[in-house]
């Protein structure tokens, strides 16, 4: 019998020395993000302390599928939005997710600009939003993202995730010119509404290059989360539980 991993990563962004982490079901003790504790049981903050994190200094938010970009200095729960950046050594950020895609976003710094890190979380509502472009631009004060690496971690894919008009409706409005390219028209279903195929890989890889990032540098994993239910959650597969995706900028406390 072949061991499932607790986590998953992205090769470039291991080539980069930065520490991150993408959890499936395997990994330990994760509670919902919404309880009173916060996210990590026992078992969580052994297994996170255990890869040299700091499960004290993990800072999330209250997730709203919108475009809101939080600055994080601390620890903790920070309030509600679905992207977090930070340049403080030490500081780990998370997102949440069961579908939707977790975008992990690294600036090595350099030219006299500190190292940054984003986290990304980005559904259908989010990528309409543009909130993957607006961790980058939140980051590029100061930086170039072309020298920045992205990574987008398990989540549904363009093979399983199907859509309706009201969603269609809104990638058109807000992105006039790209729509098209994201999405695989399915005729109708049993009840005569139509249905299509929508690649939020892609979407958001487009949002990430629009923004500066250059393509080499975007690691898209490729897992489905709907295919591999053996592996992860998958809210629209009826498996509700939740996988963390987390990164943390090299170096101890630091200076923030």
């Amino acid at each position: 019998m072949v061991e499932r991993p607790a986590f998953v990563t992205s090769g470039l962004l291991t080539r980069a020395s930065l520490s991150h982490l993408f959890t499936t079901r395997e990994f330990p003790g994760l509670l919902p993000p919404a309880s009173a504790e916060g996210p990590l049981g026992p078992e969580a903050r052994v297994a996170i302390g255990a890869l040299g994190l700091d499960a004290n200094r993990i800072a999330f938010a209250r997730q709203v599928h919108g475009a809101d970009v939080m600055v994080a200095s601390r620890g903790g729960r920070l309030g509600s939005g679905d992207a977090l950046v930070t340049d403080c050594p030490g500081i780990s950020l998370a997102v949440f997710t069961a579908d939707c895609l977790p975008i992990l976003i690294y600036d090595p710094g350099g030219n006299g600009s500190r190292p940054r890190l984003a986290a990304v979380h980005a559904g259908w509502r989010g990528t309409v939003a543009g909130v993957a472009r607006a961790a980058v631009e939140a980051m590029a004060a100061g930086g170039d993202p072309r020298q920045f690496a992205a990574a987008i971690g398990p989540s549904i894919g363009p093979c399983c995730y199907q859509v309706d008009r009201p969603v269609i409706d809104r990638l058109e409005m807000a992105f006039p010119h790209d729509w098209r390219a994201w999405i695989t028209p399915q005729g109708r279903d049993a009840g005569g509404q139509e249905r299509w195929m929508l690649d939020l890989w892609r979407a958001n890889e487009d949002q990430l290059t629009a923004a500066g990032v250059a393509a080499a540098r975007i690691d898209n994993l490729r897992m489905c989360t709907s295919c591999r239910l053996d592996l992860f959650y998958s809210y629209r597969r009826g498996a509700r539980g939740r996988m963390m995706s987390l990164a943390a900028l090299p170096g101890s406390r630091g200076t923030c």
